[in-house]
């Protein structure tokens, strides 16, 4: 479905990405491991087109999309959820959802059945929710525009636990409904349930890839690259 091909990406003179490559198949479930500044968001960015890479290929349903505008590669079927949720402070819940409506496919009551809150939550305004209800807003956002791939940069990043458990079920049930996802978040036991592979980031170049169980057997892997 994606697939990256030694893309190498720079902020200016500064070079952050060094020939990357990773690739997702339908309905999987992939993420992106490193410390922090390792470039996992750059990556991101370069998939989406919000930072331009400087060479290699980024294929989604094999068309190369990698020169294309931001909007364009979300209108081919990718769906991301931003580090920092970015939910429109003065729009209710419910306005949130709907701005980014597109197609059929995921609806409000949808959205609805799968985060219970923002029912209940679906006319206050995106200011007026907690850290955890914008994470679910801003899922439910991407939702709505029917992804076929769904990208989620810091998934559960300073939330409390019953709600990161509570992002992990809808990322489960996902993809039961065969959503193929890109996952970014430093829960190693959670991500390693949920995930078919993992890549490991350290300084722009992957430097490990492989499956949970792998993962979860290597503690090299885990203690040098995730600091675990």
């Amino acid at each position: 479905m994606l697939e990256v091909r030694d893309i190498e990406t720079a902020y200016g003179r500064s070079q952050v990405l060094f020939k990357v490559n990773l690739d997702i198949r339908k309905g999987e479930v992939i993420t992106l491991l490193g410390r922090n500044g390792m470039g996992k968001t750059t990556t991101v960015r370069s998939i989406m087109g919000l930072t331009q890479a400087r060479s290699g290929k980024v294929l989604f349903e094999n068309r190369e999309i990698q020169r294309e505008p931001s909007y364009r590669i979300a209108q081919a079927g990718i769906g991301l959820v931003p580090e920092g949720r970015q939910v429109f402070p003065n729009l209710t819940v419910r306005e949130n959802l709907v701005a980014t409506q597109r197609g059929k496919g995921w609806t409000l009551d949808r959205v609805f059945d799968l985060f219970s809150n923002l029912k209940d939550r679906q006319n206050n305004y995106g200011n007026q929710l907690s850290g955890g209800e914008q994470q679910m807003l801003a899922i439910g956002r991407a939702l709505m525009t029917n992804p076929r791939l769904l990208i989620l940069d810091e998934a559960t990043e300073g939330l409390a636990p019953l709600i990161r458990a509570e992002i992990y079920s809808s990322i489960e049930k996902l993809k039961a409904d065969s959503m193929a996802i890109l996952l970014i978040d430093k829960d190693i036991k959670a991500l390693t349930r949920v995930a078919d592979r993992h890549y490991v980031l350290e300084k722009g170049r992957v430097v490990w890839s492989g499956g949970s169980d792998e993962l979860a057997a290597n503690a090299a892997i885990q203690h040098t690259y995730l600091g675990v």
